[in-house]
């Protein structure tokens, strides 16, 4: 089992921050996340999401006007705002991802399965993302306070990936945080039959 310290990282003393030191992420941290996430479980080992990294300020500026107003100052300031996506067409890829069996056929034509199949695993990956991020010591902020249609039509325009949500990355400035907000107890939220 992971320690407590390593278990704090990721779950009991994580938070989700608001403001960000200004530290530098890099590109090697970047690919850290991206390499550790991948090997986290899709169903089918389908990984239909796409992860869009925005760093400069001009793609900054392009994002802005699609966030709902309390997740300006977070977004601009975050050293990198990730938009994780699905891509519409992931079961192109099942041929290499699923080599075992004819998994793309069993969507081709199907609309429903592969707007459901997206929705669900790129959420999932999306949840790896940020366990990704914090394994590595940086902090999440994810985001679904943005219009997706203006985001969309910004940065994927030819329709063939569909955000979920954005996520803030960087170093959390643990001063701005406010204290922690109550969770469910097993009880509330659990039930063993």
């Amino acid at each position: 089992m992971l320690s407590d310290a390593n278990l704090a990282i990721l779950f009991t003393k994580a938070r989700s921050h608001k403001s960000w030191l200004n530290k530098e992420v890099t590109e090697d941290q970047i690919d850290q996340i991206y390499n550790l996430l991948k090997f986290a479980p899709t169903s089918g080992n389908c990984c239909p999401a796409r992860f869009t990294f925005i760093k400069s300020d001009e793609a900054k500026e392009r994002l802005m006007p699609t966030l709902d107003k309390g997740n300006i100052d977070k977004s601009m300031n975050a050293p990198y705002v990730v938009i994780i996506s699905y891509d519409t067409e992931f079961y192109e890829s099942l041929s290499i991802l699923s080599p075992h069996n004819d998994a793309k056929a069993g969507f081709i034509g199907k609309e429903n399965k592969i707007k459901n199949t997206a929705e669900f695993n790129s959420a999932l990956q999306g949840a790896y993302f940020m366990m990704a991020s914090r394994s590595i010591g940086l902090d999440c902020c994810p985001m679904l306070g943005f219009n997706k249609e203006k985001l969309n039509q910004e940065f994927f325009p030819d329709g063939k990936y569909k955000s979920m949500f954005i996520c803030g990355i960087g170093y959390g400035d643990s001063s701005k945080l406010y204290d922690r907000a109550p969770r469910l107890e097993f009880n509330q939220a659990c039930t063993v039959i």
